[in-house]
C-alpha cells in the first residue's frame, strides 16, 4: 500500500475527538475527587478510602491514555513530514507506530470505562442494600 498524505491527515480529526473524550473524563474525575475529599474530611470512611483508591487508578490511566494520545498525533504528523521530504520507508514505520499508539490508547480507554462502570455498580448496589 502506498502511503500519501491523506491517510495520516485522517487521523487529526480521529485523534482530536478522542483527547477531548479524555479531556472530559478527566475533569469529571478531578471534580468528583474533589467532592470525595471534603466527604472525607467529614466523615473518613473505608467506602471513601475505596472509591479514592479506584479514582486514583482511573487517573492513571487517563493521564497514560492522554500522552499516548499525543504521541500518536505527533507521529503522525512526523509521518507527514517525511512524506514531505520524500522518505517513504520512514513514513511507514513512524505511521505504523502513530497506529499502534493510538490503539494502545483506546485500549487504556476501554479499561478505565471498565473499571468506572464496576464502581458505579458498586456505588448502585449499595444503594440498594439501603433501601
Amino acid at each position: 500500500m502506498t502511503l500519501n498524505m491523506s491517510i495520516p491527515a485522517l487521523l487529526f480529526p480521529a485523534i482530536s475527538l478522542t483527547m477531548l473524550a479524555y479531556n472530559a473524563r478527566y475533569l469529571a474525575i478531578a471534580a468528583l475527587i474533589r467532592q470525595l475529599h471534603s466527604e472525607y474530611l467529614s466523615t473518613q470512611s473505608k467506602n471513601t478510602v475505596l472509591q479514592i483508591k479506584n479514582l486514583r487508578k482511573r487517573l492513571w490511566l487517563i493521564r497514560n491514555m492522554q500522552a499516548i494520545a499525543i504521541i500518536s498525533f505527533l507521529t503522525s504528523v512526523i509521518t507527514m513530514f517525511l512524506l514531505y521530504v520524500e522518505k517513504n520507508e520512514w513514513a511507514n514505520v513512524v505511521f505504523s507506530m502513530s497506529l499502534l499508539c493510538l490503539m494502545i490508547s483506546l485500549f487504556l480507554s476501554f479499561v478505565e470505562v471498565q473499571i468506572s462502570t464496576k464502581a458505579l455498580s458498586i456505588r448502585l448496589d449499595r444503594i440498594e442494600e439501603n433501601k
